[in-house]
């Protein structure tokens, strides 16, 4: 069972009486459907409905912890403290923590109480803020199944205020809570929901070849069509314009990354399919 300790990632403790309305009303995930010893996606967005933030969440005692990236986190707490007002909430960045995962044998990796389900995943993956276990590989082994399952995180593979929730697919893992109440950037998300006008998506590239590093384009003739993320072992994640891949396959045009050709495939565990038309433009 691989066991990677991630060095990026830090830790925020959202508590108080008032904790689970608080958050309810600003994040993106639906806190009544967070379960004990869960990590579930969420984000905290712009008012135009873009990713701001991007985190896990899961529940401590009465409270909750964000498990963020190391480099946001001041800012996130920055910004949660902005919209406290009066509510009766303490937010606090933990110190000298230490994130691990493990995956792979189905027997060992299932929660505890010192640890969280990534549901990300279809298969257990886990995550441990305490009770950390040795580590037994590095973070390479983490990238490439992050690539291998096609979840995307910002940094690596897309920039904060560059994306809406669809784009990295929170609408499919439940990083977005449809049917609650009101969060910021809700009415686009939810105009976006109802009127099926996600272009953009996740899907996972391969080549036979290597892919070239994060953030370079994925063209078809010569025209971008989207961008590649992390990759590992012949797969990278791709943010990808679906109705322009339609129309390449369609066309028989090759999609290209770097010189080489890549095949593009929907993650395996999202619903969403590829346009059944051509896109006009």
């Amino acid at each position: 069972m691989p066991v990677v300790h991630l060095t990026d990632r830090a830790l925020i403790a959202v508590t108080g009486q008032d904790a689970e309305h608080f958050l309810q009303n600003l994040i993106t995930t639906d806190l009544a459907a967070l379960g004990a010893h869960e990590a579930r996606p969420s984000a905290l967005l712009t008012p135009q409905g873009k990713i701001l933030f991007d985190f896990l969440i899961s529940r401590a005692g009465d409270g909750f912890v964000i498990e963020c990236s190391a480099e946001m986190a001041d800012d996130l707490v920055k910004r949660l403290t902005i919209y406290k007002l009066r509510a009766k909430v303490e937010i606090s960045k933990q110190s000298e923590q230490v994130v691990a995962i493990s995956w792979g044998d189905e027997s060992a990796a299932s929660p505890s109480d010192s640890s969280l389900r990534d549901t990300r995943f279809e298969e257990p993956v886990i995550r441990y803020h305490a009770a950390v276990p040795n580590a037994t590989t590095d973070a390479s082994a983490w990238i490439a199944l992050r690539a291998a399952n096609g979840i995307a995180e910002s940094g690596s593979d897309f920039d904060l205020s560059d994306v809406f929730p669809h784009d990295v697919l929170y609408d499919q893992n439940g990083g977005v809570g449809l049917k609650k109440g009101c969060f910021v950037g809700q009415e686009v998300v939810s105009r976006m929901q109802h009127r099926g006008t996600a272009r953009r998506r996740v899907m996972i590239a391969h080549a036979d070849v290597g892919l070239p590093d994060a953030g370079s384009d994925v063209t078809v003739n010569g025209r971008s069509i989207g961008k590649l993320g992390s990759s590992a072992d012949g797969a990278a994640i791709a943010i990808m314009r679906i109705d322009k891949v339609k129309d390449a396959l369609d066309a028989g045009d090759d999609i290209v990354a770097g010189g080489a050709r890549v095949m593009l495939t929907i993650p395996s565990w999202a619903r969403y399919t590829l346009p059944e038309a051509k896109s006009d433009a």
